[in-house]
């Protein structure tokens, strides 16, 4: 069988949470099937890296489809031109797009429909993109797969799919690649919390840094707030706010860090805090309840799911309630100890090779009804 694979978020030292998805799921996926051709569809130049095996065939498609009309042009003109030359059998994509003029079978993964739930959070061409073409992929795709139980939902009573035509593949981490020694950053002795993610409004970093600067206010302890993930978009008013702020100078931004780091600054951090809007799985809850880093996170969408009771929930909208959290995780060690237990524990139960292996069994389903 022959396999397209929409692999345009595998962008060297630059990856976030799809290309993580793709990337882990992939490299394993192309290992399981071995006698099957798997043809990785990139819009720019890409790395070595990526080729993870002898049965992966790369394609530099053009252009670089990172603006809505140019999705549009790729997945509608571009990517059916490569699937029909090839003689594709099965159109893969992670990222939420498929093509609405082919007719292979595609498979595609939604990990959340935020912009429907938060619609102002989206720069206004994405925002419009989505909400026109994602219930059209939904019908056009012959199996959805989501990253947690809350998604499947979602997508299901907003775009009345069958839910039998949802599978649930998890997102996940595998600590033992990341084992290192914490001693490798000791340089900095001042205690942080962590933050992980692109900086954009549904992850309420600008609620964090409100939380932050209250915690600092009210309990006068010396921990920073470390911020890793790219601006994206929308973030001025997360900027603006940083300037004024009494204790900005606590507060460390790293844009762009390759995953090796980003794994040790997790490693020595003494929270991780998330309180994001929503999220339809949110992978750096897992990896750090897989280094024994307590959490706090949001009450809402999938991340009590995928807590299951290992973390600090809170209210994302409730300044206080988030100052709160971050005082008790470092000051309570009874509960501190019973979250990282919790945490190690939950983290277990996701896995990308057990992940990649479902997707591998999916893919083998469609080859037999080829």
């Amino acid at each position: 069988m022959k396999i397209a694979v929409n692999t345009r978020f595998l962008l060297s030292g630059k990856l976030e949470g799809i290309g993580v998805y793709t990337q882990e799921i992939f490299k394993r996926v192309v290992k399981l099937l071995p006698e099957h051709e798997f043809f990785f569809l990139f819009d720019r130049p890409f790395a070595s890296e990526f080729v993870f095996e002898k049965n992966v065939i790369p394609i530099v498609t053009f252009p670089p489809a990172r603006h809505p009309f140019l999705w549009y042009w790729w997945f509608e003109y571009v990517a059916p031109k490569v699937l029909k030359k090839h003689k594709i059998d099965l159109f893969i994509s992670p990222d939420g797009y498929c093509s609405l003029k082919t007719t292979i079978p595609q498979i595609i993964t939604i990990h959340d429909i935020g912009f429907e739930h938060f619609p102002e959070h989206t720069p206004f061409l994405v925002r419009n993109y989505y909400r026109h073409f994602t219930p059209k992929y939904c019908e056009k795709a012959t199996k959805i797969l989501t990253v947690s139980e809350f998604s499947k939902q979602d997508i299901h009573s907003r775009y009345g799919i069958d839910s039998n035509k949802i599978e649930v593949v998890h997102n996940g981490f595998n600590l033992s690649k990341w084992e290192i020694n914490k001693n490798t950053l000791s340089n900095n002795t001042i205690p942080y919390f962590i933050f992980v993610g692109a900086v954009h409004p549904r992850k309420n970093v600008l609620g964090l840094l409100k939380a932050f600067e209250e915690f600092k206010h009210r309990y006068n302890l010396p921990h920073q707030l470390m911020i890793v993930g790219r601006k994206s978009w929308l973030y001025d008013e997360v900027e603006n706010f940083h300037q004024q702020m009494n204790y900005r100078n606590d507060v460390i931004w790293k844009e762009h860090v390759q995953r090796e780091t980003l794994i040790q600054l997790m490693q020595h951090a003494s929270a991780l805090i998330y309180p994001s809007w929503l999220e339809g799985f949110g992978i750096p809850i897992i990896e750090a309840m897989s280094m024994g880093i307590p959490v706090v996170t949001s009450n809402v969408s999938a991340l009590p799911e995928i807590a299951d009771g290992a973390a600090i929930l809170v209210n994302p909208a409730n300044i206080t309630e988030i100052a709160d959290a971050m005082y008790v995780v470092i000051t309570n060690n009874e509960l501190r100890t019973q979250l990282i237990a919790k945490g190690k524990q939950r983290a277990q139960f996701f896995n990308w090779d057990t992940s990649a292996q479902k997707v591998a069994d999916i893919i083998l389903g469609f080859n037999t009804n080829l």
